[in-house]
């Protein structure tokens, strides 16, 4: 039996994560860090979030979420989880709770069902091989996952592969050809440093050429509270940019992403950006740095030569709902 979401589950349902999908790689929860990520959330809706009984004991756990204001939130529905205990994973069963986050969408309206980053119930996961050093979200289904196959025969298409990277910034050093990247663009009055408002002007403008209205917010917000934010300037004028430059409390480096105004690329300062920021993050004590990239992303090779390496991909997937 499927129902809707109801208080009475939250212990059993926190049991069954910390067994299965803990075991799957995702982060311990408990009632605190359960009700943050769903129960709390703008987006939460008990009528898209299902628990699977059997016997009266919970068996499964699926929630989804909605909301006109998410990129592609007028047409899109976002699966977060489906998660079953080992004696109920069958295609049956994950058909059960995707029919349900389905059957919820359509009648909200929405003509299509996505796993992507833009899901605002974001659930963490730690990096494989180290000490419990986490990443705060999930971009996709990941792909050495059961429900990754079973989406696929379901007809999902996989629209993107999302590489997960990992940096233990202990030892990390700004190389010397960078340096020298650096130096030349000085000679064409470029420079890289911390955001200074008596030096950098025209951050605004810079972050309209992105076409990114979550960088545009955040980076702003960033500027205007002090926060650190590493910039590239053309004769003071602010033409890329790179961070926020925050530690969290956890150890790891946030940072919102790297952008150079296309005006002005062609002068290595996406690299020079890049690594000038994981410097910053090594000054302030960052234990380590992760992030996702596309798998056919060029900026790959940019984070491989400062040392990160891919240690899980997600998979981005989409079925239109008929």
């Amino acid at each position: 039996m499927i129902v809707c979401w109801d208080p009475q589950y939250i212990h059993e349902v926190i049991s069954l994560w910390n067994e299965v999908a803990v075991r799957e790689g995702y982060k311990e929860l408990h009632e605190e860090s359960f009700r943050h990520i769903f129960l709390s959330s703008p987006y939460f809706d008990r009528e898209n979030t299902f628990v699977l009984l059997d016997a009266g004991q919970v068996k499964g756990f699926a929630c989804g979420c909605t909301g006109d204001d998410l990129p592609l939130g007028s047409i899109a529905g976002y699966i977060t989880c489906i998660v079953l205990s080992d004696d109920v994973r069958t295609d049956e069963h994950y058909r059960i709770m995707l029919g349900a986050l389905e059957q919820r969408f359509r009648s909200l309206g929405k003509k299509q069902a996505d796993v992507l980053f833009f899901n605002p119930m974001m659930l963490p996961w730690y990096i494989p091989n180290t000490p419990k050093h986490e990443h705060n979200n999930a971009p996709g289904v990941p792909v050495d996952n059961l429900l990754y196959t079973f989406l696929l025969r379901e007809g999902y298409a996989e629209r993107a592969i999302e590489c997960a990277m990992y940096l233990n910034l202990e030892g990390f050093n700004v190389p010397e050809d960078i340096k020298a990247k650096e130096a030349s663009a000085s000679l064409e009055h470029y420079s890289v440093a911390l955001f200074n408002p008596t030096l950098h002007d025209g951050v605004k403008d810079m972050l309209s050429g992105f076409d990114n209205p979550l960088w545009q917010k955040e980076i702003t917000q960033c500027v205007n509270a002090e926060v650190p934010v590493v910039i590239a300037a053309h004769r003071g004028k602010a033409v890329g940019f790179a961070g926020p430059v925050i530690r969290q409390p956890n150890g790891r480096g946030y940072f919102a992403g790297i952008g150079v105004h296309p005006e002005h690329e062609g002068h290595g300062l996406g690299r020079i950006l890049f690594f000038r920021l994981c410097e910053a993050f090594q000054q302030i004590g960052t234990a380590y740095m992760s992030l996702y990239t596309g798998s056919t992303n060029p900026a790959i090779r940019i984070y491989e030569k400062a040392g990160f390496r891919t240690v899980r991909q997600f998979s981005v997937m989409r079925r239109e709902l008929l």
